[in-house]
């Protein structure tokens, strides 16, 4: 096509000459045909720059009305756009797979078949602590310097994850770390924090192990006892001591009876959802619970209570009672006679309501404090199974805080006892909540 426009133009111009020639003579026509070769030249020159132009800057539009670069020009621009879309869609579509990378739970690092980082992801620069552009191209067995890390490294293949313990700003984390091939010649290292799921592992075990022990030691007394009136004859027995060892076996009974029911008590509240919410009368709750804690002190402590009457909060009046009542047992449970115990159910500064109750007993280390909520967990462990306690009333009362929008804090100081207080937001305060 561009070779015949070509032709018929350098013909035009051949017949254009000879008519000057003919018409003009000699000399005036091949001027004539000078003239117009020369303003061919620069107008073809012309239609050239704005091709060439165009050729620098593929994604304008291409110049219109350039001869025979149109039939050129054409096809190119749309191969040109087409390709701009599809490199487009690319971008689009790798920017995508590198924020999914980014938001993985998971860490991820590329490297080559040396362990030289290409990549890493956000989660992996929290887990091993790399840094990115600085660490792109240093090796890694040269960051991680764990040696189980670098002998698992060197094996060749990884059908397995391996679990690494890290230490990073002050503390030490389990990583799980899997190693695995890909490409022709690239290493994909996927690393997981493990160490609540260990955490809760070990607080799984510590609690059968607790629960065990704690059943334990009733039982050995009721399997005692039992096997002592089995074994000998009733006249042997003098009916005071029977009395006694009846006494005894019923008290281990009922211990263990406590326990299994806290326990019920604990799993109920951690797998179910929040109860039946609704106004609770606090006046109504407290002043039941003050009767049984009288009866419990049996005179041995002064009571003072301070309540405010006209405040209510909303939530399950049950785990209310409860909570109420752990709190009060155990402030009598650890003061001595003759001490001091002061109740308190008020408005909280902020709007909210603020249940305490301040003691004057043995108090607590400051060192025990952070862990008087986990099961079982006692400061003094034969003084507590003197007292009569599960060691599941705080844990209890903590879930019980949870599921109140709550707060439980404690402070305490040894000889000079503690305060135990639970603190309810303004939202929950019944006339209040919305």
């Amino acid at each position: 096509m561009i070779w015949l426009r070509t032709l018929f133009l350098v013909a035009l111009w051949a017949l254009a000459a000879l008519a000057a020639h003919w018409l003009i003579g000699e000399p005036a026509g091949w001027i004539v045909f000078a003239s117009a070769l020369v303003a061919m030249l620069f107008w073809r020159s012309w239609r050239l720059q704005k091709v060439s132009y165009w050729a620098r800057h593929p994604d304008t539009a291409p110049p219109a009305s350039v001869g025979p670069w149109d039939d050129i020009l054409a096809p190119l621009y749309r191969y040109t756009r087409a390709r701009a879309r599809e490199l487009a869609d690319t971008q689009r579509a790798m920017q995508g797979m590198l924020a999914a990378a980014q938001a993985l739970p998971d860490g991820a690092v590329t490297m080559n078949e040396d362990f030289q980082i290409d990549w890493c992801n956000r989660m992996a620069r929290q887990h091993l602590g790399l840094r990115l552009p600085a660490d792109r191209g240093h090796n890694l067995l040269n960051l991680l310097r764990a040696p189980e890390f670098v002998e698992y490294a060197h094996r060749g293949s990884w059908p397995e994850p391996i679990l690494v313990r890290l230490g990073q700003n002050g503390q030490e984390r389990l990583m799980m770390m899997q190693l695995t091939a890909y490409a022709s010649n690239q290493r994909l290292l996927i690393t997981r924090d493990v160490t609540q799921i260990e955490r809760l592992e070990t607080t799984r075990r510590d609690f059968v192990a607790n629960v065990s022990h704690e059943l334990r030691t009733p039982l050995t007394v009721l399997a005692g006892f039992l096997e002592t009136l089995r074994e000998m004859p009733d006249e042997a027995l003098p009916a005071e001591q029977r009395a006694q060892y009846l006494a005894m076996m019923h008290e281990q009974a009922q211990r263990m009876q406590a326990i299994v029911e806290d326990l019920l008590t604990l799993s109920t509240l951690e797998s179910s959802p929040g109860g039946d919410q609704r106004p609770v009368d606090m006046r109504a709750l407290l002043e039941k619970a003050r009767q049984q804690i009288e009866a419990l002190s049996g005179g041995r402590h002064t009571l003072r209570w301070h309540i405010d009457e006209s405040l209510d909060v909303v939530g399950t009046e049950t785990e209310l009672a409860s909570a109420i009542s752990n709190l009060l047992t155990n402030a009598v449970r650890y003061t001595p006679e003759g001490g001091e115990i002061t109740v308190r159910w008020e408005r909280d500064e902020d709007g909210g309501a603020r249940y305490s109750v301040r003691d004057t007993g043995i108090g607590i280390a400051a060192r025990h404090l952070p862990r008087l909520t986990e099961r079982f967990y006692r400061v003094d462990r034969g003084r507590s199974r003197a007292v009569g306690g599960t060691g599941l009333g705080l844990a209890i009362t903590k879930h019980i805080a949870m599921r109140h929008d709550a707060e439980l804090l404690i402070s305490s100081e040894p000889g000079k006892g503690s305060v135990f207080t639970l603190r309810f937001p303004p939202e929950r305060i019944a006339g209040d909540a919305g």
